[in-house]
């Protein structure tokens, strides 16, 4: 498991191809990270676990590891478009007791966001991701999200265009790759589990319970602006909070 706060970056220093897979070897440039490493731990990169499967040493410290890395993971991830000398983020694996800065990961990506705009108002950095249908309706803002392996917060959400946005501070720029992403790039999403298993047990209730009778409660939504079936499904905690009269 991992928590989504990244501890630095690493360099794609060398890789290489065989039947079925593909070897990389990451300079880790985050000061101490190899300390305790060893082979068959994990790691996440880019918000993809992957297992160590050798460590380079320098006078006794762990500088670089390499992983190897399936052709179904290559395709479903933005690992098939490292190149050497790319920038990827990276996170140890969380140890019992460990604070959880952010929120609990699997390491398991579930699609390819796209990155449709970048905007840099004064001491922030706004990124735009447009996600497939399927996966927005997992996405509220005030929820979390995992982009490249970084736990962030939607901070506004348009499902009926299909994106959202996060704000990333200063320190957060320093510790990942983000600051030097582009639009058009793609980004490696993991949604929050939680609310998905809600989202999800929410929606088949009401599937079975109204079957053909969901596209007209949908259309009605949209018509008064009341927002989406996932809209309703969405957990209390991540609610906006009531309107205030005016």
């Amino acid at each position: 498991m991992f928590t989504g706060i990244v501890a630095g970056t690493a360099q794609v220093e060398r890789l290489a191809d065989r039947a079925g897979l593909r070897s990389f070897t990451l300079r880790f440039g985050a000061t101490g990270f190899g300390v305790g490493l060893e082979v068959g731990a994990s790691v996440a990169v880019d918000g993809v676990c992957l297992t160590v499967t050798a460590l380079h040493r320098a006078e006794g410290e762990v500088f670089a590891a390499d992983f190897d890395v399936m052709q179904q993971s290559l395709a479903l991830t933005t690992l098939g478009r490292l190149v050497q000398g790319s920038e990827v983020n990276v996170e140890r694996a969380a140890r019992d007791g460990a604070e959880i800065g952010g929120h609990p990961l699997s390491g398991h990506v579930d699609c390819l966001g796209t990155l449709v705009q970048v905007r840099r108002p004064e001491n922030n950095h706004v990124l735009r991701i447009a996600l497939p249908p399927r996966f927005m309706r997992y996405v509220f803002a005030k929820g979390y999200v995992a982009v490249n392996g970084c736990s962030l917060t939607a901070a506004e959400v348009d499902r009926r265009e299909g994106w959202f946005e996060v704000w990333l501070i200063p320190e957060t720029l320093r510790m990942t790759t983000f600051a030097g992403q582009r639009e058009g790039d793609a980004v490696n999403i993991e949604i929050e589990r939680q609310t998905q298993v809600f989202v999800d047990t929410v929606r088949e209730a009401i599937d079975e319970r109204l079957g053909p009778l969901v596209p007209a409660l949908e259309q009605w939504l949209r018509e008064r602006g009341l927002g989406t079936l996932d809209d309703l499904a969405r957990p209390a905690a991540l609610a906006p909070p009531p309107a205030r009269p005016r």
